[in-house]
């Protein structure tokens, strides 16, 4: 019996020491930014950069388009050519612009608006189509184009892009 005591004797301490150090030890781990006291939902939101406005360069392209009579020729149909025309300013500047001259052109329905893609929905002569206002090099092009995204091919939008054309100074 004497070697149990003496067993328990030194287990009994130890077995203190541990419980005492494990229970203690979880403030050793805690996290002490305000970030981390708040719900994940009032966290602020971090945004890489490139990610902060949509990309619409590549979604409003203008379609490829060939010239010549060699498609002609073999019985393809001719390729639509874009309307529409270069202004030497900054696209938002030219945007505001356009909204104004549209505005003032009789007949005219805007439908809707997009200004981070540079398009106004239009209304005019019975046809619906876009009016896009896009970068280009070191000016603004301002065009027309169908819902699918191609050139339109009734007379009101070319009467419209005419007419934008002089009240905005276009070449």
């Amino acid at each position: 019996m004497h070697r149990n005591a003496r067993v328990t004797r030194t287990i009994a301490p130890l077995a203190a020491v541990l419980l005492t150090v494990g229970l203690s030890g979880c403030h050793w781990f805690s996290k002490t930014s305000d970030v981390y006291l708040q719900s994940s939902e009032s966290r602020p939101l971090e945004v890489p950069p490139d990610l902060d406005r949509p990309a619409a360069d590549r979604a409003m392209a203008l379609p490829a388009t060939t010239e010549g009579s060699s498609s002609m020729a073999s019985g393809a149909t001719p390729a639509v050519q874009p309307i529409g025309f270069n202004v030497a300013a900054d696209r938002d500047t030219v945007f505001v612009r356009v909204g104004e001259a549209l505005a003032a052109v009789p007949g005219v329905s805007v439908a809707s608006k997009a200004e981070i893609l540079g398009t106004y929905d239009v209304d005019y002569m019975d046809s619906k189509f876009l009016v896009r206002v896009t970068r280009a090099g070191s000016g603004t092009w301002v065009s027309a184009v169908d819902p699918r995204g191609l050139p339109p091919t009734g007379e009101a939008a070319r009467k419209l892009i005419a007419t934008l054309k002089t009240a905005l100074g276009g070449q």
